[in-house]
């Protein structure tokens, strides 16, 4: 009697009528009852299925295959391994056949064991299944997950009945091998073969649109996805939200993500993080509040993309907010790429000593990256007794002595702070130990082709022109008073040869080649692999003012839109100075917008400073800190669009500490600072120009800086 298995009960139960019936049927029977226990990835139970296997005198191919498959699958896919030699060494045993070898490379390629699988393939010849073009897949598979993509490629090269799977596999494999411009040079030649991609296909090369930022294959991609009816499968939409972020075009990817009826926590993470990486930090935020309406619960990814959004705006209370509910609210243990955010949060906005007892408190062991960010920032905010103490104290080198980012950034430090010697040593150790610092490179797609460029190339066929085109550029950046930050080269070399290696960075000259391929009125979108420089970041911006172009640049942190002169992150890069008050801005503008007429702005009413002061009379003092132009809508009739002035005043005081008031709302009020023990400033710019209020409160008991504020009368 043939029943359904569902539990391992059910089973168990099945497996005692076989063993008292011993019918013919109860083969049938045991063989389902073993393809439950070693396959279900809910009830099954593989200790129970090598209990049986165990107990065949003679197991067939199926049994085997069936076992090793489920060892494949496990948590300890060496198991599988392991058994095939048992089963090679018995007497009589079962030949592998074009399913053993599959499960055993995938085996292989889930433990990263090279040597295994090319032993694996040397035997697929011997037992003559080296043409099975399923055994050539997996091998495909195997080779590129353990890292070696040319024995990959030679397989895929000798394959003469290539399918679907057999492309997908090997441009996935690039994808994943970080080589994603090979990965669309073989779709072009599967289009030309005419083999169509399935939805898995269009993934993978989405992904590699999206490395690259090729945007104009990703639209085709597109295209064949709504052609083929798969653009509204969950995988395909996803990948296409996350291909127009990352290739700049985040409005594209805002009406993929609206086009989906059932949208998964992977299309709102997605759609979350892309915003938060180009600077829409409020939109991020406000649609994962969305999220929570639909009943549509975060995981790990979705916190890590909201303290992302934090991290970018400098927004430290309300990433501080949202990592503090994440395990009391949504069940979500911080890993560590939380602990990572909020360490890079409170280190980007200055707050140094709260980023190492942060990391000094972690539950969990810090890594070396957690380290190297708060070191990073430290020479930023040019803290550098306390680099100086964390290198000597953490001993970076010996927490991961192959980690070349640990042995860049203490050549960085020490170069800054001119010790050439001692970054010779530690470049010396590099060479020793065979390591390399990553080279800056920046990609472009001109004509549905991806130019790559690295500092000072010279490889490129059109280089004649791109470095005349270079120095038509200083010559214009010359006349708008721009002078190179020679600071950023460091290197033991004169002015002169540094102002040179400035001018041949990778990001410059993609631009240039970009200005001159592409007529006016088009984007120029440039790719970097690392942290733009400050001096690359300054000239971005003169040259979308000179010559009136939207450049958009992704670097290895996020999105910067250039336009006329200004960048979409407010120079708040590295430790930039006014985001806290762009964030003040935000909230203030929110709160006129909701009907407040008055704002508190500071703790107690009993303080010296308590007042109530005009929503509006706030926005205009908040909004002068800024620097560029800040559109801000009309409200009840009112134009409240200000021209934004640049205080000196303003750039000392937060540079020296001054912060925003804050409440469990978010970031807004007044900026405010201690100048002495008994002397504090209340420090804004009125509507008239820039007039600096000074207020002197000699009897003050309570500090400025990080007020609570009261709760405001309804």
């Amino acid at each position: 009697m043939e029943m359904e298995i569902s539990t391992l009960s059910h089973a168990m139960q099945l497996h005692a009528q076989v063993i008292k019936t011993q019918k013919n049927e109860s083969v049938l029977n045991l063989s389902k009852l073993f393809s439950f226990t070693a396959l279900s990835s809910i009830s099954g139970n593989l200790t129970y299925a090598r209990q049986i296997f165990n107990s065949l005198q003679t197991p067939n191919s199926f049994f085997c295959n069936t076992m090793i498959r489920g060892y494949a699958n496990s948590n300890n896919p060496d198991q599988a391994l392991l058994l095939f030699l048992s089963i090679q060494n018995q007497d009589h045993s079962p030949k592998p056949d074009n399913f053993t070898y599959p499960f055993l490379l995938k085996s292989c390629a889930r433990s990263r064991r090279t040597k295994e699988g090319k032993q694996l393939h040397a035997l697929t010849y011997k037992t003559g299944l080296e043409l099975d073009r399923y055994v050539q897949n997996s091998l495909i598979h195997m080779y590129f997950s353990c890292g070696d993509s040319n024995c990959a490629a030679q397989v895929f090269e000798k394959m003469s009945n290539r399918d679907v799977i057999s492309w997908t596999s090997v441009i996935d494999g690039y994808v994943e091998n970080n080589r994603p411009i090979e990965a669309l040079r073989l779709f072009e030649q599967m289009q030309d073969d005419g083999v169509s991609p399935n939805d898995a296909t269009m993934v993978s090369i989405l992904r590699a649109c999206a490395d690259t930022g090729a945007l104009s294959l990703g639209r085709k991609v597109h295209q064949l996805a709504e052609e083929s009816k798969v653009s509204s499968k969950a995988n395909v939409s996803t990948t296409l939200i996350d291909m127009y972020a990352k290739c700049g075009c985040i409005d594209s990817a805002q009406r993929v993500f609206d086009t989906i009826e059932n949208k998964d926590v992977f299309a709102w993470t997605t759609m979350i993080s892309g915003l938060a990486s180009h600077g829409r930090f409020k939109d991020a935020i406000d649609l994962f509040d969305q999220m929570g309406e639909f009943n549509v619960r975060p995981d790990e990814r979705t916190i890590t993309a909201v303290l992302s959004a934090c991290r970018n705006a400098g927004w430290v209370s309300q990433g501080y907010s949202y990592f503090e509910n994440m395990e009391r609210k949504y069940g979500i243990t911080p890993t560590i790429q939380h602990y990572g955010c909020m360490v890079d949060l409170l280190a980007r906005a200055g707050h140094l000593n709260n980023a190492e007892d942060f990391i000094k408190e972690m539950p969990i062991e810090p890594d070396t990256v957690l380290w190297r960010t708060l070191i990073w920032a430290c020479k930023v905010h040019k803290d550098t007794d306390r680099s100086k103490r964390l290198m000597k104290h953490r001993q970076l080198l010996k927490m991961d002595s192959n980690d070349s980012g640990s042995y860049v950034l203490l050549e960085n430090v020490y170069a800054s702070a001119g010790k050439w010697h001692h970054k010779a040593n530690v470049r010396e150790l590099m060479n020793q130990k065979g390591l390399a610092k990553p080279p800056g490179s920046s990609k472009i797609e001109i004509n549905g082709i991806i130019h790559e460029f690295t500092a000072g190339d010279s490889g490129h066929l059109e280089a004649e022109k791109i470095y005349k085109r270079l120095d038509e550029i200083e010559e214009q950046l010359r006349v708008e008073g721009y002078h190179p930050k020679l600071s950023e080269v460091l290197l033991d070399m004169e002015d002169e040869e540094k102002a040179f290696q400035l001018r041949h960075h990778s990001e410059k000259i993609a631009v240039a080649f970009g200005l001159i391929k592409t007529s006016q009125g088009t984007e120029i979108r440039i790719v970097k692999n690392l942290r733009s420089c400050e001096d690359c970041h300054s000239v971005m911006k003169l040259i979308s003012k000179i010559y009136q172009r939207d450049i958009i640049i992704r670097d290895r942190i996020r999105f910067h839109h250039f336009k006329n002169g200004n960048c979409s992150c407010r120079d708040y890069c590295d430790g930039g100075k006014f985001q806290y008050v762009e964030a003040a801005v935000s909230q203030v503008r929110s709160m006129i917008l909701e009907g407040a007429d008055t704002i508190d702005v500071c703790a107690q009413s009993t303080h010296p400073c308590a007042s109530r002061i005009s929503a509006e009379d706030e926005l205009d003092r908040l909004i002068p800190i800024l620097k560029g132009v800040q559109e801000v809508p009309e409200v009840e009739g009112k134009l409240l669009s200000v021209e934004i002035l640049y205080s000196e005043f303003a750039l000392e005081a937060v540079s020296k500490g001054a912060r925003v008031v804050s409440d469990d709302r978010g970031m807004f009020g007044i900026v405010s600072m201690s100048i002495e023990d008994n002397l504090y400033i209340v420090m804004g710019l009125q509507t008239d120009r820039g007039e600096i209020v000074r207020k002197s409160l000699a009897n003050a008991h309570a500090p400025c800086l990080d007020w609570d504020l009261p709760e405001r009368d309804s």
